[in-house]
């Protein structure tokens, strides 16, 4: 197991199950963007954690950019304080949701993705289309990106432990190939 697994991304949302009325928390809050002609919600980008979260007026919140499913978890509950702060009546009770992990991990040997996409089932390559080979696994549900160097990105998992599981299981079966 030569790898060291990278998280690059950590997609979660939440729902506050009340309206929040965009307008207000626009004027009572520095830095937020919002075009309401352009995107239906508000975009809110925090240095610490860093992140970016999307707030709409139904009351969901969905945080991307985190670097861990604790960042995203700190990064709506800052958020939701901040809703507070500016006066509007949010539950103290909500459910933060992981929706998607994106990871990278370097195996330890470059990859030979014609031989691959001919030995690995559910995998598409199209060198001239993109130098990656999709392969979509079914457990746990992910799908990966491997490229010759030895690169691989899995997307698609809702826990680390999926994506070290998957990135495991791929290895394995890398390995078997040849």
């Amino acid at each position: 197991m030569g790898f060291r697994i990278k998280v690059e991304n950590v997609v979660a949302s939440a729902s506050l199950n009340v309206e929040i009325p965009l307008e207000k928390v626009v004027v009572a809050l520095e830095g937020i963007e919002y075009e309401p002609e352009q995107f239906p919600g508000l975009v809110l980008r925090l240095k610490e954690p860093r992140a970016a979260t999307l707030i709409f007026s139904s009351g969901k919140i969905v945080c991307t950019g985190a670097k861990s499913p604790k960042d995203t978890n700190a990064a709506i509950a800052k958020v939701v304080s901040m809703i507070k702060k500016a006066g509007i009546k949010v539950p103290d009770k909500y459910r933060i949701q992981v929706e998607n992990i994106v990871a990278s991990a370097k195996l330890d040997r470059e990859l030979n993705l014609d031989a691959i996409a001919f030995g690995l089932e559910n995998a598409e390559y199209e060198p001239e289309q993109f130098p990656g080979l999709v392969y979509r696994m079914d457990e746990p549900r992910v799908v990966f990106l491997l490229f010759g160097s030895g690169k691989i990105v899995c997307t698609g998992a809702r826990s680390i432990a999926d994506v070290r599981r998957a990135v495991e299981k791929l290895d394995e079966k890398l390995r078997t190939l040849g």
